[in-house]
């Protein structure tokens, strides 16, 4: 039977060409492809995938929260997130909230093929340019360094991003289905686990966390 796969990056020219090299293997039908993590999250609800190829940073939901959510309501779909970033955090994460497979942006459809058929077996796959730091990586993250969001819940996480995003709190409430109340009461815990007091302080640390692109 042919692999079900759900593509997910906010940029339709990555889409594009990630689709193309996938065509190029057998027994492979994209059934669905998305901009952003919450339409990811319902496309593989709806098509139950046995793969979804992620973009870390994506409006709205981010791909890592995605994977959180994807575990639970998708649990037979395998992620393999796709990023421009080969440094040891990003993969890191990946990991961390439970990735299958780390592929950066540039790879060739042989790569593409053995990063399929790699998860598909039940194990992991790294792309070669960041594989060299697994080990170092994977003692790190027992040794408890999970960065600096760390201390939030992921509805803390996911209030984050939208505040670095230039939602107000009643625009975040509808987003989340939330009331108003609720979501200032998620903003002023986070600021006081981060020790931050201002929105531009928020926003440097989505940046740096990764959870929001330069420039967004």
């Amino acid at each position: 039977m042919a692999i079900r796969i759900v593509l997910a990056d906010d940029h339709a020219l990555v889409r594009k060409g990630i689709r193309s090299l996938l065509e190029k293997l057998d027994n492979i039908e994209i059934v669905g492809e998305a901009s952003e993590g919450r339409e990811a999250l319902e496309l593989s609800k709806t098509h139950q995938p046995d793969i979804v190829f992620m973009d870390i940073t994506m409006p709205g939901l981010n791909g890592l929260e995605a994977i959180t959510r994807m575990k639970k309501e998708c649990p037979t779909a395998r992620v393999i997130m796709l990023s421009m970033h080969a440094r040891e955090e990003y993969f890191q994460q990946a990991l961390e909230y439970g990735a299958a497979g780390y592929l950066l942006k540039d790879a060739d459809w042989m790569e593409l093929e053995l990063a399929i058929r790699t998860v598909m077996r039940g194990e992991t796959y790294l792309t070669p340019t960041v594989a060299k730091y697994a080990v170092d990586a994977y003692r790190l993250r027992k040794e408890g360094d999970q960065g600096p969001l760390a201390c939030l819940s992921s509805r803390q996480k996911e209030i984050l991003q939208l505040i670095a995003e230039g939602y107000a709190n009643k625009e975040i409430a509808q987003r989340l289905n939330l009331s108003p109340r609720t979501v200032e009461t998620h903003r002023a815990e986070l600021m006081e686990r981060l020790n931050i007091r201002d929105v531009p302080g928020l926003v440097k640390l989505a940046l740096r966390a990764g959870l929001i692109k330069p420039g967004q």
